[in-house]
């Protein structure tokens, strides 16, 4: 489902989007709407998963209803969840060219954008993140031993897309301190030839 990654690059995050402001940064949940849906989408999918047999014998009627559930899931992480509870947002674009660039942003780390940041609300995001595709994969290897092949294009439609979610935002967080890891390198690299240089003027 996902495009060719041909092209990637880092930026920040919505330069002039939104004023931040000076709240103290608290554990208490800032954004409980999409907080709640960051979680809703995809467990409901795992809950259906697990009762389809109990709730419809209709196999059609549970597939279809699961991908619904992770389509909005997939949706609404990657736009709208990861963008207000941790200040991170990934997405691709074509160029003119027709070459395909993967972005992967980050909100500018200033003191004050820092203080606007919810550790309840960014353990809740990294939580959710991480141990749903967790789970499409062991049910995954469940159906695959199990010979249950009809489930195993609804669980792999699970890992695709909540594994993308995943791997989107970890690019996300790796990238901005990719960011600062080579701007300590550049600085700590001009010094070391700014001190040599020094060196060989006065002998």
């Amino acid at each position: 489902m996902l495009q060719h990654n041909d092209d990637t690059e880092d930026v920040s995050l919505f330069d002039a989007e939104e004023e931040t402001t000076n709240r103290p940064r608290k554990s208490k949940i800032r954004h409980p709407v999409a907080s709640f849906f960051h979680l809703f989408f995809r467990v409901s999918a795992i809950i259906v998963y697990l009762l389809c047999e109990l709730l419809s014998s209709s196999f059609i009627a549970c597939m279809v209803t699961i991908i619904l559930l992770l389509s909005c899931d997939f949706w609404a992480v990657k736009n709208v969840t990861g963008r207000l509870m941790v200040g991170l947002r990934w997405w691709n674009h074509i160029d003119e060219d027709g070459k395909s660039h993967w972005v992967f942003e980050s909100r500018k780390a200033s003191p004050q954008e820092n203080k606007t940041v919810s550790e309840a609300e960014s353990r809740i995001f990294w939580l959710g993140l991480i141990a749903c595709p967790i789970l499409w994969v062991i049910f995954a290897f469940s159906a695959l031993f199990s010979f249950r092949v009809k489930w195993l294009a609804v669980v792999i439609m699970g890992v695709v897309l909540q594994g993308a979610n995943l791997y989107g935002y970890i690019r996300c967080k790796v990238g901005s301190r990719k960011n600062l890891t080579s701007m300590a390198t550049s600085y700590l690299g001009k010094q070391f030839l700014k001190q040599n240089t020094g060196n060989e003027q006065t002998s």
